[in-house]
């Protein structure tokens, strides 16, 4: 039996942090009220991307994730979110935690492409929990591992998700791009005397026939 027990009561934006980040509110509970003195948490966020339906526009954009559609059924697999480690302070019986989740608008990272291609609705995700559980005693101090069943699922709003990213890249996106790939593309903007990056781009996507 696991030491202690875990719950996603919700979550909200970050607004003064100094890169993107969404904190998790954590309900963690002790069976019997037993002290918890302190535990090392280490959770892992998957996404679950096939429990939630998704209109023609999203499914268009999730192509270069999961392929055409007509795959989905083997290709909509849970993938990583992210990976993030926290220390607990002492407690007895239950306390709540807020679990930060650094985030990026980096478009060569899967999470990001799948959160941008949602127009609303909710991210399915699970949090998996492991862990190091210490425990004060008349023994002395024992040291006791979360149990890998340990988990909790939520779906979180898309909206939030656009929210907290528009805290910190308002109406932008973020792309990598190589040395020369961005050399051709300034030697483009400064021949055509562009003002802006948006205008290059808009350029670009008319004279290769592409609706804005």
């Amino acid at each position: 039996m696991s030491p202690v027990s875990f719950e996603v009561l919700g979550a909200r934006a970050e607004a003064f942090a100094a890169v993107p980040t969404l904190m998790l509110r954590l309900r963690i509970t002790s069976p019997a009220n037993s002290p918890v003195h302190a535990m090392a948490l280490r959770c892992q966020i998957m996404i679950e991307p096939k429990r939630r339906h998704y209109e023609g526009a999203e499914e268009r954009r999730l192509t270069e994730l999961f392929g055409e559609t007509p795959r989905w059924g083997d290709t909509l697999r849970p993938f990583l979110w992210a990976n993030v480690g926290m220390t607990v302070n002492g407690f007895s019986d239950s306390t709540e935690v807020d679990l930060p989740i650094t985030c990026t608008y980096d478009f060569e990272i899967a999470s990001t492409k799948y959160m941008h291609a949602l127009d609303d609705g909710e991210i399915p995700i699970v949090v998996m929990f492991s862990g190091t559980v210490f425990a004060k005693s008349a023994a002395g101090l024992s040291a006791v591992p979360v149990s890998w069943s340990e988990e909790s699922s939520y779906r979180l709003p898309v909206a939030l998700w656009r929210e907290m990213m528009d805290l910190y890249f308002p109406n932008c996106a973020w792309l990598r791009l190589g040395r020369q790939t961005l050399d051709s593309l300034q030697r483009y903007k400064v021949d055509r005397a562009l003002r802006t990056w948006d205008e290059t781009f808009e350029m670009l996507l008319k004279e290769a026939g592409e609706d804005l």
